[in-house]
């Protein structure tokens, strides 16, 4: 998503908390810096917490000659599994690219189930194709350091210009945890959550403001306290899979 997009939708929510805050009533003590630290807070929160943070992807990585070690986006957190194209080569050319089920229908194997072979050259074929795979290199040994993220694979490349695929899990874009209709409430609600604990900390420094007929008494006590069991109830509605999150199944052991 543009930068400019997203700086709307940031904005929105700032606005929201703002409102929410009493903004246009009461002066609200908060520059966009600690708008921003608090819907940073409630992101990260989002992500530690909710399995719905995640999602699966898949991406193309292209190899360069002798070049092992990959740099990838901050966004991945984990790459499952790297699929080449071809059954194994070294060079990445050459190299036997099956497809059986384009050959399945192009011999019409698969349209006529009396002829001879049928499903069964298929299954066939393909385990031929795995244990081919498995015995001349077509599948690639790696490490994964998901703090650098940079992906060792375990093996050396002599080919120029092979594209992999990669079986990825990331972190969900910011753009989409704002719009999405099981993630918003719920980080707008921590971002107030956030934004009242910080109002609770500045206003607490004075107790009282000096004024005529004894001044002005803060809240500071009291923003803090909400600001808290706000945060709590929230991280509870994360617990109870209220966001759409993925529970545990069953664990034998």
């Amino acid at each position: 998503m543009a930068t400019k997009e997203l700086t709307k939708l940031k904005n929105a929510l700032f606005t929201n908390v703002r409102l929410r805050l009493g903004e246009r009533i009461v002066d609200v003590e908060l520059d966009n810096e600690h708008l921003e630290v608090a819907l940073e807070n409630a992101v990260n929160r989002y992500r530690q917490m909710s399995a719905n943070s995640v999602e699966e992807s898949y991406g193309f990585l292209t190899l360069e000659k002798n070049k092992q070690e990959y740099f990838l986006d901050d966004n991945i957190l984990e790459v499952r599994q790297i699929f080449r194209r071809t059954i194994g080569s070294t060079s990445g050319e050459g190299a036997s690219n099956f497809e059986p089920f384009e050959a399945g229908y192009m011999n019409m194997y698969m349209l006529q189930a009396g002829r001879v072979g049928g499903l069964a050259t298929y299954e066939l074929f393909a385990g031929y194709q795995e244990t081919a795979a498995r015995m001349f290199g077509g599948f690639l040994n790696y490490t994964w350091d998901p703090v650098t993220k940079k992906l060792t694979l375990i093996r050396k490349i002599d080919g120029e210009s092979e594209s992999v695929l990669l079986w990825l899990y990331n972190q969900k874009p910011l753009e989409n945890l704002i719009q999405h209709h099981m993630t918003k409430k719920w980080v707008e609600d921590y971002t107030l959550a956030m934004c009242k604990q910080i109002l609770g900390e500045a206003r607490s420094k004075f107790a009282t403001l000096a004024g005529p007929q004894g001044g002005t008494t803060m809240n500071g006590s009291e923003l803090k306290a909400e600001g808290q069991q706000e945060m709590a109830d929230l991280a509870t509605q994360l617990q109870n899979f209220e966001d759409g999150g993925t529970p545990l199944s069953f664990v034998i052991g």
